[in-house]
């Protein structure tokens, strides 16, 4: 009776041997499959960066409904280039409703091409050198404009406003809109150097 076991037993370890050889073939082709998986899809992650293209003030505000008025302005002086450039700069960006509150007229003589010098100077009036963030602000900062001219910071409880040359107070709607060159602050009027 002994040796009616031994091959059953015999049988069963080459059962268990077959089962276990199975289980590590199985184990071992699925670690190539992901180790495969998981090289090929390195390169597409590298080449993702490279692809990527820029954030810039010019594109981001071109991306914004909202300010499109201020994108055909900023074509019609000739500062798409300007603004798409290192920087870092500090857009304050009006919106189509605050280009739109300017008096009857005003918008359509600046975009003429013989106001374009008149234009780009209102428009660089809204730029400032550098990245400054709303936390950056202080209640009575005067901020030096690349047109030259001074803004002055008036905060009152959690809004934020610039007041420009003439007095005219424009609100930040919108604080800290970051690209890839700067920041942009979106503001409910257009400002106007002395």
């Amino acid at each position: 009776m002994e040796n009616n076991k031994t091959p059953a037993i015999i049988a069963g370890v080459i059962a268990v041997i077959v089962i276990a050889g199975g289980a590590l073939w199985f184990v071992n082709n699925n670690n190539e499959d992901t180790s495969n998986t998981t090289s090929q899809s390195q390169p597409a992650e590298e080449q993702q960066p490279a692809e990527a293209q820029k954030v810039t003030i010019v594109s981001l505000a071109s991306d914004t409904s909202d300010l499109s008025t201020l994108v055909t302005a900023v074509k019609a002086a000739d500062l798409v280039e300007t603004l798409q450039s290192e920087g870092p700069f500090t857009v304050l960006a009006p919106t189509n409703s605050a280009f739109a509150a300017l008096p009857e007229g005003t918008l359509e003589s600046l975009l003429k091409a013989e106001n374009k010098d008149q234009l780009a100077s209102i428009l660089k009036y809204h730029v400032i050198s550098g990245k400054v963030l709303a936390q950056d602000l202080k209640d009575g900062q005067v901020v030096k404009t690349v047109q030259g001219g001074d803004l002055t910071v008036a905060i009152e409880g959690d809004m934020v406003y610039f007041v420009d040359a003439k007095g005219n107070k424009a609100k930040v709607e919108k604080a800290d809109v970051n690209a890839d060159n700067g920041v942009v602050h979106i503001i409910s009027g257009v400002l106007l150097p002395s």
